[in-house]
């Protein structure tokens, strides 16, 4: 289908109720050009077949399969800045709840509007959310010292590794958190900052793009081949020539495409979609994962062949909460460089601001960083920031969370429990809380095991040791008493 083109920026609603939605589009439709979606898979589905990005995205938290939760809207958050970072996003839901507001800016929402919203506060909302993101400084933009900012012990040891692989002509693995930086240190370090930076650099991100289509994509296609192929076309490696092939999300590559791939890392050679003819490449293959990919190939969903052959060398991007004091210079980084297009003082932060961002974990790193730099800019340009105001920008636990008996006061639980069970078991108990504390570090890490196991203060092969005794517990109990188990 040709579209028409429009001046009016895009805007993807997400929401499982389908009279909100018609009632938005109406409303919202002459400011925007509005794509609907009533599920997290429908709305990743409609930006795959979208030719570009939308600039806005309104998203609700409570989706189905799990209206009552927010779950799948926190992980449609991280799905659609995965898919581009660049798009604004806005939250609209009914579970206004303020931890689950702090959550979804952590991750990298730009508003939080309670439902119901009134038509013209929805639309000073998405006017704001547009402007934040024409207005913001790119998470790339304008780095130092050959594209990465501070002195931490964790940053210099990223230089460090660029620095060994950045020549070299092998591929390169990019490991780490999602908002980590991970295409910065592909495009600026590993390209821009090299021999090979007068010549292409292309990326593609294969959780953006249809499986069906990643073939045609990166390899190119013979007239015929398909339905719709009225003519031949290059694909990424072509177009790449002798520059260097970025595929981000790897980890999302279809496995009955991987044995490709593999080829072309191997001897360069791969072949267009409907034709014969063996073509040769040579770009430079860099590609990138917040998943565990050795994980990936224990469970079959990635061939161990092409992460060896990917991981000649890899490169770990360490999370914001790992940078010391590399947190605060980044906040300023990005403060400067808005009061710059502003025109507006910038603000400051007091000791005791600091010192709590400076203890903060940054879920969302980076992206988060960012964001809460923006929102600090636009609420108190010229100001002093205090505590209190750092607060109300992070994703802390609420009081009421804080105040639970059961994480504070553990030996009370514990004579209550002793008390009011008969047959106490503590090899029982334990293991209850230990696959409680484990289901709640996935659950907030939306099942990345590396970050759940950095969150749990164990290594990742500890914590695959511990889920598989905690399953194989629940099988045993379920096949000798089926009611208990549940």
């Amino acid at each position: 289908m040709i579209e028409t083109p429009s001046r009016k920026p895009r805007l993807l609603i997400v929401d499982d109720d389908q009279l909100i939605t018609e009632t938005l589009g109406f409303v919202l439709g002459d400011a925007f050009d509005i794509v609907i979606a009533h599920s997290r898979q429908a709305g990743v589905e409609a930006l795959r077949r979208l030719p570009s990005p939308p600039e806005l995205a309104l998203v609700d938290l409570g989706l189905p399969p799990v209206e009552h939760r927010p779950d799948e809207g926190f992980a449609l958050i991280g799905e659609l800045l995965a898919h581009d970072p660049g798009i604004g996003i806005v939250v609209l839901s009914g579970q206004n709840d303020e931890s689950n507001a702090r959550h979804a800016r952590a991750l990298g929402a730009i508003d939080f509007i309670a439902k119901p919203a009134q038509a013209q506060a929805l639309r000073a909302a998405l006017a704001r959310a547009l402007q934040v993101r024409n207005d913001a400084p790119a998470t790339g933009s304008g780095e130092r010292q050959g594209g990465l900012i501070g002195q931490s012990v964790a940053m210099q040891k990223l230089r460090t590794q660029i620095e060994q692989y950045a020549e070299s002509h092998f591929p390169v693995l990019i490991e780490g958190e999602s908002g980590s930086g991970k295409d910065i240190v592909a495009s600026h370090c590993l390209h821009r900052q090299t021999s090979r930076r007068g010549r292409p650099f292309l990326a593609l991100n294969c959780a953006a793009i249809s499986p069906s289509l990643v073939e045609p994509t990166l390899f190119g296609y013979a007239k015929g081949a398909f339905t719709g192929a009225a003519g031949g076309k290059a694909g990424y490696f072509e177009d790449a020539h002798d520059g260097t092939l970025f595929l981000d999300e790897i980890g999302e590559l279809p496995l009955d495409l991987q044995p490709k791939l593999l080829r072309v890392l191997e001897n360069g050679e791969y072949q267009r979609v409907g034709e014969t003819q063996t073509r040769v490449s040579r770009a430079r293959i860099v590609a990138a994962t917040n998943r565990d990919l050795r994980a990936e190939v224990r469970a079959g969903r990635f061939r161990a062949d092409l992460y060896h052959r990917l991981s000649v060398f890899t490169i770990n991007v360490p999370p914001l909460r790992e940078m010391e004091q590399d947190r605060l210079r980044l906040l300023e980084h990005f403060r400067d460089q808005l009061a710059q297009q502003s025109g507006q003082p910038a603000f400051a932060l007091d000791g005791a601001a600091s010192a709590r961002l400076a203890d903060y974990p940054f879920p969302g790193n980076v992206r988060e960083l960012r964001n809460i730099a923006i929102r600090l800019s636009a609420k108190f340009p010229g100001k002093s920031v205090g505590l209190r105001d750092i607060e109300a920008e992070l994703d802390l636990p609420t009081a009421a969370a804080a105040a639970n008996p059961a994480v504070d006061d553990l030996a009370g639980t514990a004579l209550r429990h002793l008390q009011q069970q008969a047959g106490f078991s503590l090899d029982d108990t334990l293991r209850r809380w230990e696959g409680g504390y484990i289901d709640a570090a996935l659950k907030l890490t939306h099942g990345n095991v590396s970050q759940a196991a950095r969150m749990l203060g164990i290594n990742r092969t500890t914590l695959y040791n511990r889920m598989e005794l905690l399953s194989r517990d629940k099988a045993l109990a379920r096949a000798s008493d089926p009611a208990a188990a549940d």
